[in-house]
């Protein structure tokens, strides 16, 4: 029976083997060609390079001004995401706190929203943005990434909050805290894996969106790195010996971000399903 057992994870180590390799190729395949040639890429884009053209990289940097998308790229990413993270906390902890039909309505509106696509609301949220006149600036596209971001990261909020002791908060209380205290003191710190989870997801989807900052932000200086890597695509030429490195230089911080802090995202998804 023993034998049947290994050999059945043997056969599925090999299976999740060969998965992985299938989701490594890209990889693979974006480093190789971001150090070919023009020509070497067009001709023979899965060969290893012949030599490596290092220079690929620098010169990217440059024609795509990397330096102002990478300063972009930072400056939205943080902000959003701590602005995400810290008024959903607040949002969901109000609402589990003060149960109340209004706050369960509100509840169930947000879930609601989370199952519309952007793509449907794009035109009419592009239309608010340019009648408020914070179109082609920072500020316009941080209150849309929190307004479109905030529904998911309440409702992870929301079943996390209701795992923190209300005898907890009730001691606080008597010893003197008033509510603000008590929320940043004493209930933030207990959702600290929940909100490592939100963090993590919205660096990922905030710092690799194309779409909405393509809407918002016109202005050269105001690209983000999806946008600088796309100036490398134009209607008649594709410049992929530009295009792969500045890939690479644009998924290697967030790849980094991710691999340090992904076990943080089962750990906060599996508590929140347990607790909530």
């Amino acid at each position: 029976m023993e034998a049947k057992y290994r050999g059945r994870n043997v056969i599925l180590e090999i299976v999740m083997v060969l998965i992985a390799l299938v989701f490594l190729a890209p990889f693979y395949f974006l480093f190789v060609n971001s150090v070919k040639s023009f020509g070497e890429i067009l001709s023979d884009a899965a060969s290893w390079p012949s030599q490596f053209n290092w220079d690929n990289y620098s010169k990217a940097w440059e024609l795509a001004r990397f330096s102002e998308a990478f300063r972009n790229s930072i400056v939205i990413t943080v902000i959003s995401v701590v602005l995400i993270t810290l008024f959903s906390a607040m949002a969901a902890y109000r609402m589990v706190r003060s149960d109340s039909k209004f706050n369960r309505v509100l509840l169930m509106l947000f879930v609601m929203s989370m199952v519309v696509p952007f793509q449907t609301i794009m035109i009419p949220v592009l239309q608010v943005v340019n009648g408020l006149d914070i179109n082609n600036s920072i500020w316009g596209l941080l209150l849309t990434n929190l307004g479109l971001s905030l529904p998911m990261a309440i409702f992870l909020f929301h079943g996390f909050v209701k795992s923190v002791p209300l005898e907890i908060e009730e001691a606080a209380t008597v010893d003197g805290c008033n509510p603000v205290r008590v929320f940043f003191s004493i209930v933030l710190p207990l959702l600290r894996p929940m909100m490592m989870t939100i963090i993590v997801l919205n660096t990922l989807a905030i710092w690799n969106d194309y779409l909405l900052p393509s809407l918002i932000l016109q202005k050269p200086s105001l690209r983000t790195i999806p946008l600088a890597t796309y100036s490398f695509f134009g209607q008649y030429t594709k410049q992929w010996d530009m295009a792969l490195p500045a890939l690479a230089i644009g998924i290697l911080p967030i790849v980094a971000f991710y691999l340090l802090l992904q076990r943080y995202i089962v750990e906060g998804i599996a508590a929140g399903s347990v607790k909530g």
